[in-house]
C-alpha cells in the first residue's frame, strides 16, 4: 500500500521522530514528523473545539478541555510501534492566552485568548499612566488588549478575590504542560507574545509587573527553543511508554511554528498566515534597534526576532457572514471575492474583536458603511473581504518600509 502523499512509510522514516501537537482557535491538531520534517504515515490527529463568545468582549475556554484533547491526541500517536523512535514533543499554542493557577495547580479561571477585549478600559488606563512608545520599543508591544498586561490589571480591578487566589500565571500551553509533565516553562516566544518579556535581555519587564500587581515569581521561566525538559513526573513514562526519553519542547506561540513551518527563516521571506486570525511576520536575525509603532517585534530566542503585524479577524469574518447574511441560491462565495471591484460595495472596517496592527484600537467593532436598500448579502461579504486585505495591505506597506541591510539589522528605509 503506497503511503499518502506527502506522507513517508514509518520503515522509512528518519529519526527520531517528532510528535508535534498545535493548538488552535478552532481545534487542537497533531501529528508525527521524522528528521527530515516529512510528515509520517498514520499521524495526524484532530480534535475540534471553540471560543465562548460574548456582546461583552468576553473570548475564552475552558483549559481543562485542552489538556484532555492533548492527551487524547498524544494517547492516538504515542504508539507502540512508535517505541524508542520519538526523540522529542513539541507544542504551539495560539498566542496571549492566560490561565490563572492556584497553589494546588488547577485552574482558577478560564483561559483567556487573544481576542478577548473586555480589557479596552484598562489599555486606556495604561496609555495614559506609561509611556506606549518606550514600552513598545522595550518589549516590542504596544499596550493593547491583547497581551497580558491590561487584562492582568482588569482582572486585578474586576475579580479581586479569583486574582489574589492566583499563585501562578501562565499560558495555555505551559498549563498543560503543568499538567501532563507536573512542571513547566514558557517558551522565549510565547513569553515574548505576552507583551511583557524584554525583547533585549529575554527577562520579564519589572515595570510592567508592577502596574499590574504581578510578582516575577508568579510567572514561569523563559526557556529558548534549544532547552528542552527531560524530567518529567514518572506517570508520563507509564501512560506512554512510547515516550520515555523523549524530550519535550518549550511550548511556543504559533505564530514562530508558523514561519518556520512555511519555510520563512530569515529576512528573505514574508511569512503570510490566514486563519481565524491572520498576520504577516518576518524573521530577523538579532534584535533591532528601533520598530515601527505600527507593528510588533517578538524575541523569538537569543539571536532571531519576529517582526510583523496581527488582524484578529480573517477566517472569524468568513464565519459570521456564513452565518449572519442572507446570501441567494446563486450566490458563490469564491466568485463573490474573484469579482471585480465596483464602486457600489459598502465599505466595511472587519474589526469583530478589536483591531491590533496597525492602529491598535482595542475597542474596535466592525462598521459597514455606505449601505443601502439594494446592497445585497454578496456585497456586504465583498466589502467584509476586502477591508480584511486592507488590513494586510497595510502591515505590507509598514515592512516594505523597514528594508534588512546586509548585515542583517533592520532598519527604517531612507
Amino acid at each position: 500500500m503506497a503511503a499518502a502523499a506527502g506522507r513517508v512509510k514509518l520503515r522509512e522514516a528518519i529519526d527520531p521522530l517528532l510528535l508535534a501537537v498545535d493548538i488552535g482557535s478552532t481545534a487542537s491538531r497533531g501529528d508525527v514528523y521524522d528528521a527530515a520534517g516529512r510528515p509520517v504515515q498514520g499521524g495526524r490527529e484532530k480534535v475540534p473545539h471553540y471560543f465562548t463568545t460574548r456582546d461583552d468582549g468576553t473570548s475564552e475556554i475552558d483549559p481543562d478541555q485542552i489538556v484532555g484533547e492533548v492527551q487524547q491526541i498524544i494517547t492516538a500517536l504515542a504508539t507502540d510501534r512508535r517505541a524508542g523512535r520519538i526523540g522529542g514533543v513539541a507544542l504551539d499554542t495560539f498566542a496571549s492566552s492566560l490561565v490563572g493557577v492556584s497553589a494546588d495547580r488547577r485552574a482558577r479561571t478560564p483561559c483567556f485568548t487573544y481576542a478577548d477585549s473586555r480589557c479596552a478600559a484598562q489599555v486606556g488606563e495604561l496609555r495614559w499612566q506609561l509611556d506606549d512608545r518606550v514600552i513598545q520599543q522595550r518589549t516590542g508591544c504596544r499596550l493593547h488588549a491583547s497581551y497580558l498586561t491590561a487584562r492582568l490589571r482588569w482582572l486585578r480591578d474586576t475579580m479581586p478575590d479569583s486574582f489574589r487566589s492566583v499563585r501562578h500565571w501562565m499560558s495555555l500551553g505551559e498549563y498543560i504542560y503543568l499538567q501532563i509533565l507536573g512542571v513547566t516553562a514558557a517558551g522565549t516566544s510565547t513569553a515574548a507574545w505576552t507583551g511583557m518579556l524584554d525583547r533585549r535581555t529575554g527577562q520579564w519587564d519589572q515595570e510592567l509587573l508592577n502596574v499590574c500587581g504581578v510578582r516575577d515569581e508568579q510567572l514561569s521561566e523563559v526557556r529558548d527553543p534549544d532547552q528542552p525538559i527531560t524530567e518529567v513526573a514518572a506517570a508520563v513514562r507509564r501512560r506512554w511508554p512510547a515516550l520515555a526519553g523523549a524530550a519535550w519542547f518549550p511550548v511556543v506561540s504559533d505564530g514562530f511554528s508558523s514561519n518556520m513551518g512555511a519555510g520563512a527563516f530569515d529576512e528573505s521571506a514574508v511569512a503570510a498566515s490566514v486563519a481565524t486570525s491572520g498576520a504577516m511576520r518576518v524573521l530577523v536575525h538579532g534584535i533591532p534597534e528601533e520598530i515601527p509603532s505600527a507593528l510588533w517585534c517578538y524575541r523569538v530566542d537569543g539571536s532571531r526576532s519576529l517582526l510583523g503585524g496581527a488582524v484578529n479577524d480573517v477566517g472569524r469574518v468568513v464565519s459570521w457572514l456564513q452565518s449572519t447574511v442572507r446570501f441567494l441560491p446563486e450566490d458563490d462565495f469564491n466568485v463573490i471575492l474573484a469579482a471585480a471591484p465596483q464602486a457600489s460595495t459598502p465599505l466595511v472596517l472587519p474589526y469583530f474583536s478589536g483591531e491590533r496592527s496597525t492602529g491598535w484600537a482595542a475597542n474596535a467593532r466592525a462598521v459597514f458603511t455606505g449601505v443601502s436598500a439594494a446592497t445585497t448579502g454578496a456585497m456586504l461579504s465583498r466589502g467584509a473581504m476586502e477591508g480584511v486585505a486592507i488590513s494586510y495591505a497595510r502591515i505590507a506597506e509598514q515592512l516594505q518600509r523597514w528594508p534588512v541591510n546586509r548585515n542583517g539589522s533592520w532598519q527604517a528605509a531612507g
